[in-house]
């Protein structure tokens, strides 16, 4: 099974459903982006983004892309925690939990350019 069809299979849970807020459709993704749509699937196989399967189709938190781009620091968050052991269901979780240290969300942090903190904090839950 490919990291594609692993990552777009993943049930989300009604609490992360609830903390994720706003959902893109691949399509939406791939226009919000500016590319084509095989680059998209390019880039959840190289889990520089991620999608978890909703009402029946992958989508993507629509926080993951910013001014067309895919946020800075993310594919690197991802790929931290999925060495860390987290499946996509709980990266998503982590990503959108409020962390009063940081503060708000790690993945607003990474959309403020505060991506440092979000790494080291991400190194640390492998260890």
């Amino acid at each position: 099974m490919t990291q594609l069809h692993a990552t777009v299979e993943s049930a989300l849970d009604p609490r992360t459903e609830s903390l994720v807020g706003e959902w893109l459709t691949l399509k939406e993704a791939t226009d919000a982006l500016g590319i084509k749509s095989g680059r998209i699937k390019q880039l959840l196989s190289e889990r520089k983004l991620l999608a978890v399967r909703r009402e029946g189709r992958p989508m993507v938190p629509a926080s993951f892309i910013k001014d067309g781009q895919v946020v800075k620091g993310l594919p690197g968050t991802l790929t931290l925690l999925s060495d860390a052991g987290f499946d996509d269901v709980e990266t998503l979780r982590w990503l959108f939990t409020a962390d009063d240290t940081l503060p708000g969300t790690p993945v607003q942090a990474l959309s403020e350019n505060r991506g440092t903190e979000v790494r080291r904090r991400a190194q640390a839950l492998a260890f």
